[in-house]
Parts: structure tokens; C-alpha cells; sequence
């Protein structure tokens, strides 16, 4: 079988060459969905892109099956090896938590919305649903949903939410290593408020000691919100170095706040 499949699930995380793995596309595919995996990979700078149906996971198949044969990407014990894609792009776009920032227009527009507020883990599963709603690129499985939704109840996936009033109107959630945060996707049904929901991310991250909050694709849009590709390795340095953080703050706060 041409499938290089490394030993051990538990080994397999610790020993899949992340730093030396392609720059664009997956570094790793097989594998599953399951909490454990999930915080594992994390941990190893990498995010799951799972494939919803089976064409997208022979598109994957023909598209790298001579990378996995080479070796240049790995595959992980699993019954569907081209079904999860594992991905850690080399530069890595993150915003430091101190450098967050919002156009002008956005700030007038909180400055004249009273009615808007944020928290953060009020309603996890609600906001992970609104961010696959819709799509047509349906990365967000429900496989990956359950484990995330794990995560979360172990503490170690959050969600920040904007209201407007009573009303859930945006938000973004992701999973937090140490002093990253690594922000999986937001919604907005608001101008501005998926905007609005990962600079609030970044202001209770920051308070929590958070370093910086990494956005894994790089777009006009992150670049928007002040993001800046870092090396892939230190990005991994990041990952690795003293947890020195506190809780995240989840209490209700008026969005004028970051209008300043």
C-alpha cells in the first residue's frame, strides 16, 4: 500500500515533521476528528480541514496522492486518509494581541451602536454553527463540530460573541494553546460585527496574557485587523514557550470599548 502511515496515533502527532512539511497545501492527512487528536494537532501548529463528501476526498487523493507517495506529506493512522486534510502555512498570519486594530469607519459605526455588547463562551456551539451556515465549502463537519464542542467543554476552545441587544448578530471561536489563540472562522449578520467579534478576541486574550491571536489564512481581511505573516518556526516557538496565561475574561462589555 503506497500509504506511509506513521506508528502510532499518540507518536504520530509528536513525531510528524511540521517545520519541515510543505509551505502551501497539507503537511499531513488521515487521522480523526476526536478531541485528543484535535488538541494534539493544535498543539503541533497544525488546523483540520476536513473534506465533507467523498469527491472532495478524491480531489485530495488526486491532487496529492504523489506527495504522500514521496513522503513529502505524511498520512496518519485512519480509515479515510485523504478525508482531513492538516495544514500549518509557512508565513503564519497572527495578530499581537497589542497591535489589534479596526478602520475608522468601523470605530464610528461602534461609537454610534450603544445597543452592542461581547462575551465570551455564552453560547459556543450556537457560534460554530452560524460559522458553517451557509457555506459552501463545508470544512466545518459535524465530526470536527463534536470535537470542537469537546474542546470547549474541557476548556480549551472558546467562542467571543457580539449582541446586538438579545440578538447573536457575530462572532468567532477557535482554540487556545498557552498564550496563542488559534481563531478557526467568525460570522457576521452586521457589518462589521465579525470584525468587531476577533478584535474583542484580542482585547480578552490580551488580558487573559495572551500573546497573539493566530488567523491561519492570510487575506486583505485579517491584514485588515492588523495581522502579519511570521515564519512557520516562530510561530511553533510561539506555541511552545511558557504558559504563563490566566482565564479568559467572559463578562458582558459594551463594544464603544474598542472604538478607542
Amino acid at each position: 500500500m503506497y500509504i506511509r502511515t506513521l506508528a502510532r496515533t499518540g507518536g504520530a502527532w509528536e513525531s510528524l515533521d511540521v517545520l519541515g512539511g510543505p509551505a502551501d497545501g497539507p503537511v499531513a492527512f488521515g487521522g480523526d476528528l476526536g478531541p485528543q487528536s484535535l488538541l494534539a494537532a493544535y498543539r503541533r501548529g497544525l488546523y483540520p480541514f476536513p473534506a465533507a463528501t467523498a469527491e472532495q476526498r478524491i480531489v485530495n487523493e488526486l491532487l496529492y496522492e504523489a506527495d504522500v507517495e514521496a513522503g513529502v506529506v505524511k498520512t496518519l493512522p485512519g480509515d479515510e486518509p485523504f478525508s482531513i486534510a492538516w495544514c500549518s502555512p509557512d508565513p503564519r498570519p497572527v495578530i499581537p494581541v497589542g497591535q489589534a486594530r479596526l478602520q475608522r469607519s468601523l470605530r464610528r459605526q461602534l461609537r454610534r451602536t450603544p445597543d452592542w455588547t461581547t462575551t465570551a463562551d455564552v453560547c459556543f456551539e450556537r457560534v460554530v454553527r452560524r460559522c458553517r451556515a451557509g457555506r459552501t465549502e463545508q470544512w466545518l463537519t459535524d465530526d470536527l463540530l463534536r470535537g470542537l464542542c469537546v474542546l470547549h467543554e474541557l476548556g480549551h476552545a472558546h467562542s467571543v460573541e457580539v449582541w446586538e441587544g438579545d440578538e447573536l448578530i457575530g462572532g468567532t471561536f477557535g482554540v487556545r494553546i498557552g498564550r496563542v489563540f488559534s481563531a478557526d472562522s467568525q460570522f457576521t449578520l452586521r457589518s462589521g460585527a465579525g470584525k468587531t467579534a476577533v478584535a474583542d478576541l484580542t482585547r480578552r486574550f490580551a488580558a487573559a496574557g495572551g500573546l497573539a491571536v493566530d488567523v491561519q489564512r492570510d487575506s486583505d481581511h485579517v491584514r485588515l485587523l492588523g495581522a502579519r505573516p511570521i515564519p512557520r518556526a516562530r510561530y511553533l516557538a510561539l506555541l511552545t514557550g511558557p504558559d504563563t496565561a490566566r482565564p479568559l475574561p467572559t463578562e458582558r462589555l459594551p463594544v464603544r470599548r474598542l472604538a478607542g
